[in-house]
């Protein structure tokens, strides 16, 4: 509360000469008009300031453990850290307003500077302390997420062109504020950028929203004026994200929709997909007609997130607008995004006829400076040749459509067509090239990642599986799966649960492979994803195998024409030359359609069949030329899931002396100890057979006991499997009907005593 000047010069006098074994402890809120920057430089300063105030998360739960009457939950306690940011006194009066709520967590969702509580303090404490000018500034600026001296200039500039408080510029009166520690916060070391504490702000922003505006100069005080100001600010600045959320937020729909078609290079196309959908979503069907540029735009990003039937459905009643696409320049040009909008719906449906003419369409109208749009045309097209089995047209689009998005930043397509570029070397056998892809598409993907990056984790997935990295292989798989739910209209988290289930199988996990089987099925019938039947039903037939079920196994690939599934029957039958026949047309069709991934596959197989029906120089000469082609790329499980055979035919090539010897003896190795593996798998169940046990523990359950036995909480061991929490709740329940227990302690000593762990 000091104000003298001759009292600060006193005490800096006095804090100079003062004896080296004494200290000086000064408590205040604002900064104190004392040298203190000297102070630091001889390090003889010692500051505690807000930041080092401000209570952490365990600081907040340990606050509100000592409070009687109420009782809060882990991520209740968290919000409330979020919403105050460690403000102690803001978590005092988060407490005095939950006292009485019948439930305190939907209360903390809404908990804002509005609080009753909040606004007494914050009014008497502070507001009401600083002067009008102060308190103008801080109303008006308060529509601002962030700050600088020249922005909260624009916005105090009175309609004469003259300021209202000339005494102080924007600048000056915001390091005023954070020496008066006036709940300003900033965001940079060169102290140009601050925000206001989100508390603080709320209130400001309700005074502001309440004060009455009557004349003509009152006008800079209305929301919508200063959210136009703001905007027009941002824009001359370059920065027009910021730019677009002002104009939309003042209302200005002519300025809003110039600042998203951006240029050329529409806003949604940058990566703010969200905010642009936000605005889009809160206009009327009448405006949307009245601009049909932003029906189209609008189309775009529902389509970039996963909502496909609503794309749609915003493109009806454009036709008789596209119509005039052969005589006016422009609406040809929009007519050409309406086409390549309908192409990419096309490819959400895998129909590669209708996206070839739709995207084809698209690049004959579009103009040749619409690169944003032309790129997505361009990889419509590669994913089209890519279904049709044309990898080199599919790779000319796919890097034309790389090319184009990268110069202008189109984050969207830019992560589609590099992950469409990682799938065709992946289907070239070229694992390596195709893992550092999927990755860089992960890296344009952002983070958190768009859903459409789902592709590269079941790229990385499938990889890291095929090097025998599982714990990878599971860890992408899930990724892949959660953000496949964010898409609609797409069968993607079924390929993606198919994945997870063909890893669970070969990890032992039957039944959770046959659950989750089940519900693929149950979802491509409901959604009529034919697609993905034949990969389903090769699932299925595996399954059948591993209970012995040999004849419905052959069956089903029979009624699918899953052909390499049909050998693999034949072979589990004892009919080594009826998998040879099987496989013939497979052979075939990867040397026409020059398919590497499948005729690799076919090569090691072929190799594995004469092996078993007696032609072993044959077999190993076949086995010879797969591992030329797998060495380079690290191919393991492809060896290592046809078993048994597979371990006598490399133990044969290594004592052949192969050109790729040391890669078959690491081969070799692998197989032994997958074998040893599963021995151990099928020992344990045995043994647990032996035990009081209804229903032994499968494999995943014996690792969830493990940890459960080191310690482990259920989160550290959801991280360590890449498991959801639910789903290790799951697993404790099942852990415990079996053994019979009700708690972990239990479970664990039930373990040991019938020889389980």
């Amino acid at each position: 509360m000091i104000e003298s000047d001759s009292l600060h010069k006193a005490i800096a006098f006095f804090i100079e000469r003062m004896p080296a074994h004494m200290h000086v402890v000064i408590v205040t809120r604002e900064e104190p008009r004392l040298p203190l920057a000297r102070l630091r430089v001889q390090k003889q300063l010692t500051e505690i300031r807000a930041a080092d105030l401000r209570f952490t998360p365990a600081e907040a739960t340990a606050f509100f453990a000592q409070l009687d009457g109420l009782t809060l939950g882990e991520d209740d306690i968290l919000q409330l850290q979020s919403r105050t940011e460690g403000w102690i006194a803001g978590l005092q009066l988060a407490a005095l307003s939950l006292q009485g709520q019948e439930d305190p967590s939907e209360y903390i969702q809404s908990f804002t500077g509005t609080h009753s509580f909040v606004v007494d303090y914050l009014l008497e404490e502070v507001l009401q302390q600083q002067s009008h000018a102060i308190q103008s500034f801080l109303m008006r600026t308060s529509i601002l997420d962030r700050m600088c001296g020249s922005l909260c200039d624009a916005l105090l500039e009175a309609d004469d062109g003259e300021q209202e408080a000339p005494s102080l510029s924007g600048q000056e009166t915001l390091e005023l504020l954070e020496r008066a520690n006036l709940f300003l916060i900033p965001l940079d070391h060169e102290r140009r950028w601050y925000r206001y504490h989100h508390l603080f702000a709320d209130l400001l922003r309700q005074r502001l929203g309440r004060r009455r505006t009557g004349s003509a100069r009152d006008l800079t005080w209305r929301p919508a004026e200063l959210h136009i100001r703001a905007s027009e600010w941002f824009e001359q600045h370059g920065l027009e994200l910021e730019a677009f959320h002002h104009a939309a937020t003042g209302g200005d729909l002519e300025r809003a929709a110039r600042l998203l078609e951006g240029k050329g290079m529409p806003l949604l196309f940058r990566g703010m997909v969200s905010p642009v959908l936000r605005w889009l979503d809160s206009l009327t069907e009448a405006e949307l007609d009245a601009r049909p540029s932003l029906r189209v735009l609008y189309a775009s990003g529902l389509l970039m997130t996963g909502r496909m039937s609503e794309a749609e459905q915003k493109l009806h009643g454009l036709d008789p607008v596209l119509r005039l696409a052969e005589k006016e320049e422009g609406v040809r040009d929009l007519a050409g995004h309406v086409a390549s909008v309908r192409a990419a719906i096309a490819v959400s449906r895998h129909q590669a006829e209708e996206i070839v003419i739709e995207a084809q369409r698209a690049l004959e109208y579009l103009h040749p400076d619409n690169l944003p749009v032309r790129a997505a045309a361009s990889w419509a097209l590669g994913y089209a040749y890519q279904l049709q089995g044309n990898r080199d047209l599919a790779r000319q689009y796919y890097s034309e459509a790389r090319e184009n998005s990268q110069k202008i930043r189109h984050v969207a397509i830019a992560v589609m067509a590099t992950i469409g570029a990682g799938y065709i070397e992946e289907s070239g056998n070229q694992l390596v090239a195709a893992a550092e892809t999927y990755r860089q598409a992960l890296e344009w993907a952002g983070n958190p990642p768009m859903p459409a990056a789902c592709d590269a984790h079941l790229g990385l997935a499938r990889i890291s599986y095929e090097w025998n990295d599982l714990v990878e292989a599971w860890r992408h798989g899930k990724l892949a799966a959660e953000l496949a739910q964010h898409l609609e209209h797409t069968d993607k988290f079924i390929e993606a649960e198919l994945f997870l289930a063909r890893l669970s199988l070969t990890q032992g996990e039957t039944s959770e492979a046959e659950a989750i089987v089940t519900r693929a099925k149950q979802s491509a019938r409901l959604q009529r994803y034919d697609r993905q039947l034949p990969n389903i039903a090769e699932l299925q037939a595996m399954l059948l195998l591993r209970r012995g079920d040999r004849d419905g196994a052959a069956r089903l690939a029979r009624s699918h024409k899953l052909h390499m599934c049909l050998a693999r029957v034949c072979l589990a039958q004892g009919e080594p030359l009826a998998a040879l026949k099987a496989l013939e047309p497979l052979r075939v069709k990867a040397e026409q359609s020059g398919s590497m991934a499948i005729g690799l596959q076919t090569m090691v197989l072929q190799a594995r069949a004469q092996y078993e029906s007696g032609e072993r120089t044959a077999a190993v000469q076949a086995l010879a030329e797969a591992l030329k082609i797998a060495e380079p790329e690290g191919f393991v499980r492809l060896f290592l899931d046809e078993g048994k055979s597979m371990t006598g035919l490399l133990r044969d090539s290594v004592a052949n002396g192969s050109s790729s010897h040391a890669y078959a003896a690491r081969l070799l190795a692998e197989t032994e100890a997958e074998e040893c593996r599963r021995a151990a798998v099928s020992g344990l169940a045995s043994k647990q057979a032996a035990h009081p046990l209804i229903e032994p523990l499968s494999p995943r359950e014996l690792e969830v006991l493990r940890l459960i036995a080191q310690g482990c909480s259920n989160r550290e061991i959801g991280e360590r499997l890449f498991l959801a929490l639910s789903t290790v709740k799951g697993y404790n329940r099942n852990i415990f009907d079996k053994l019979q227990v009700s708690r972990r302690t239990e479970a664990v000593a039930r373990a040991r005593e019938w020889g389980v762990l």
